[in-house]
């Protein structure tokens, strides 16, 4: 199997690198960084965001697997003591990958430039430097709301743990094939109204976000910031494209909430 590592600096990704390095060509594994059948992450989520957004012009053709060399993640399956298992599960076992929903985001401007198009595993957030944020909510281009607020948080299943938990968002299985949309301090008074909680959209709607004319927008794309102006709407929906990850020991995603927020008892 082609083999590519992605891993972060720290001085414990780095040793772990090195090992699995000499432990994947003494097998049967060939290390290839240009055209992998498999990715392995070593780091945490972040490291693992960041190899996503590397291949993620090749997702048809590779698998992701996450080496942990911190606390346990939700995109990582083993543990930086495990590589020899690890190694051995790629010579022997076959499994097939599991696959989850990835956000399609895609940014219109008012000046005529091309459109910009992402995609995102965790979510996308839109936020107004430190102003109010305007904007009209559309569903399949049917006006739901207008917005006043902080800003949104729009998730995927696997990202409805991050940054959406904790404004107040649903943790969503990935076996739903849908994405979250969250407010984030919406205003409701007698002058202002939204529906001031999360909805959930499925993959066969698209939401559109209007925003009103300013120069200071920030949007987010997993750990990635865009700030550009004269940006006129962004569209979400479900991306057609989905992540796989291979299978050989994939944690059950309602044990991986557990650990990360509950703990044992």
């Amino acid at each position: 199997m082609r083999v590519a590592i992605v891993h972060n600096q720290e001085s414990k990704s780095v040793e772990v690198t090195k090992r699995l390095t000499v432990l994947l060509e003494q097998s049967e594994n060939k290390i290839d960084q240009e055209n992998p059948e498999l990715v392995i992450s070593v780091g945490g989520d972040g490291t693992l965001l960041s190899a996503f957004h590397l291949f993620n012009h090749k997702l048809d053709q590779v698998q992701f697997l996450g080496v942990h060399t911190g606390h346990l993640g939700f995109y990582t399956d083993w543990r930086d003591y495990e590589l020899d298992e690890l190694v051995e599960s790629l010579c022997n076992d076959h499994q097939k990958s599991v696959s989850y929903p990835l956000l399609d985001v895609r940014i219109t401007y008012a000046n005529g430039k091309p459109d910009k198009h992402f995609l995102a595993l965790n979510e996308s957030t839109i936020k107004r430097g430190n102003r109010t944020m305007v904007a009209d909510i559309s569903i399949k281009e049917d006006l739901f709301e207008k917005f006043r607020g902080d800003g949104l948080s729009i998730s995927t299943p696997t990202g409805s743990t991050a940054y959406n938990k904790s404004v107040g968002g649903a943790v969503l299985h990935p076996s739903i094939n849908a994405f979250q949309l969250a407010e984030i301090a919406s205003l409701n008074n007698r002058v202002f109204r939204t529906l001031g909680s999360p909805i959930v959209v499925g993959h066969h709607e698209w939401v559109k976000v209007q925003l009103q004319q300013s120069t200071d927008y920030l949007v987010t794309i997993d750990q990635f910031t865009i700030e550009q102006e004269e940006i006129d709407a962004i569209y979400y929906r479900i991306a057609d494209e989905r992540i796989h990850f291979a299978s050989y020991r994939h944690m059950h995603f309602w044990n991986r909430v557990k650990d990360s927020f509950i703990g044992e008892e």
